[in-house]
């Protein structure tokens, strides 16, 4: 059900439940139109499909496919330990209802509340997420993210030993394969990809990992077998792509796992970023007061393993209604290619504009995208100003412009210039806005009034003048 979206100014009704808004509200009605339509569980389609598929390959495991979007700061941010300033917090990054309240950015908000009702010693999570983000062809402020997790519990052995012995039985068992396998690292590395040393003994460090890797590299093993099946019966198979599949690890860094690692396979000719994963922060368990477990925890987007299985070109895709779409997907059936059912041409657009002189921007990507000034939810954020002068642009602000005035229409936005003036020292940005419907032609005057829309936008909201 499509939540509704209350006139008054002072609260917002989604889902049937109202909640108030406050100074950090920032989300949009085209965001709230699309909560509640869980494509991840929408029978036969592809993101569905690809969620079963991975489902599969870790019997045993609750998966849980409906915990609720709307979640609080503190289980987004504060029960993962993310700290006051950290980016992740913004209003420029993520869709507030109030200042207590978001939809989640990531399925790891659940993470905390899943461990402590500790229902299982495995566990996935999917759904949907969202995050002010980039507009081009692999990027959507909605998207699915599947995570799984495997514990032990150690109180459940007379001895440490007796849990490392367990694992190594379960490890033993789990299915083998003809990977080739690239992994020159070792288990740990004490500046690289340090074990917790307060927590894990190397042994249970060292088994944890091979437990993990073997079990996701099993996983790929079905994923890509998948896909070269559907590409074979779409007659597109190649020398390159019939190369045998091989793996490898690469030593990484993320919040609530140590060791860690990325998991890359080599595919049709590339190395191709499939997952991130590692051996879960053992202070995040002490918090869901389940001390005594350990265990490994990795996260995956579906929209890209769907992408790769299915070669659907464009995110905007999984969103769309269109039946010609829809119907080329049946979980009963092996999957198959996607066919494009219409190409239409792209309009580009260019708007240039010179800033405030008292604006000092924030573009993606650079020193200045992340703030380390707090603010009461954490993080940076860009409030009114009180003395009525312009908010500081954001990128993701012309972002989010875009996709309120044009929806799915607008295919790509770039910032192709940014330019001081050697003299005035003002800044000016010229940002290539692409428009392409999925589902027909825009004639010249359609992409045009779509366009100056953004741009007296630009105007009313940030003050820049445009060139």
């Amino acid at each position: 059900m499509l939540p509704e979206v209350n006139a008054a100014p002072r609260s917002l009704t989604i889902d049937g439940k109202k909640y108030p808004t406050d100074s950090w509200t920032n989300v949009p009605p085209t965001i709230l139109a699309q909560y509640g339509r869980r494509l991840h569980v929408q029978p036969n389609h592809p993101l569905s499909i690809t969620r079963k598929l991975i489902e599969s390959r870790f019997p045993g495991f609750r998966n849980h496919n409906d915990l609720p979007g709307i979640v609080t700061v503190h289980q987004n941010f504060d029960s993962l330990g993310f700290t006051a300033d950290h980016p992740g917090r913004s209003r420029n990054d993520t869709y507030y209802i109030n200042k207590d309240t978001l939809l989640r950015t990531h399925t790891s908000a659940h993470e905390v509340d899943v461990f402590k009702a500790n229902t299982s010693n495995g566990y996935t999570i999917s759904a949907d997420v969202y995050r002010r983000d980039a507009v081009d062809r692999s990027h959507y402020p909605i998207f699915h993210q599947m995570e799984g997790a495997l514990t032990w519990d150690r109180s459940d052995f007379k001895t440490r030993q007796a849990c490392v012995d367990q694992i190594t039985t379960d490890f033993e068992k789990l299915p083998k394969h003809d990977l080739v396998v690239e992994d020159p690292n070792p288990s740990f590395h004490a500046e690289r990809n340090p074990l917790q040393e307060k927590h894990h003994t190397p042994e249970e460090a060292e088994i944890i990992g091979a437990h993990l890797k073997r079990s996701l590299e099993d996983m790929v093993v079905t994923i890509f077998t998948e896909a070269d099946k559907a590409l074979a019966a779409a007659g597109q198979g190649s020398q390159a792509e019939q190369e045998p599949l091989k793996v490898r690890w690469v030593e990484a860094f993320f919040p609530h796992t140590s060791p860690s690692w990325e998991l890359e396979v080599w595919w049709r000719g590339d190395w191709l970023e499939v997952l991130g994963c590692g051996v879960i922060d053992q202070p995040l368990l002490v918090r869901a007061d389940v001390p005594d477990r350990i265990g490994w925890a990795f996260g995956i987007g579906l929209e890209r393993i769907a992408m790769l299985l299915f070669g659907i070109p464009d995110i905007r895709l999984f969103w769309s209604k269109d039946a010609r779409f829809l119907s080329q997907f049946d979980e009963g059936k092996p999957i198959r290619r996607f066919q494009a059912f219409s190409k239409h041409p792209a309009a580009p657009r260019d708007v240039s504009f010179w800033l405030p002189k008292s604006n000092a921007p924030v573009v993606a990507n650079t020193p200045a995208a992340a703030s380390s000034a707090p603010s009461p939810a954490g993080g940076q954020q860009t409030e009114p100003s009180l003395d009525g002068a312009a908010p500081v642009f954001h990128e993701n602000d012309l972002m989010e412009i875009a996709r309120n005035t044009a929806g799915d229409d607008v295919e790509d936005v770039k910032l192709i210039d940014d330019f001081v003036h050697p003299k005035t020292g003002r800044r000016s940005l010229c940002y290539r806005i692409t428009y392409r419907s999925l589902e027909k032609t825009l004639t010249t005057e359609e992409a045009n009034a779509l366009h100056e829309r953004i741009s007296q936008e630009l105007v009313s909201d940030f003050g820049v003048q445009l060139r």
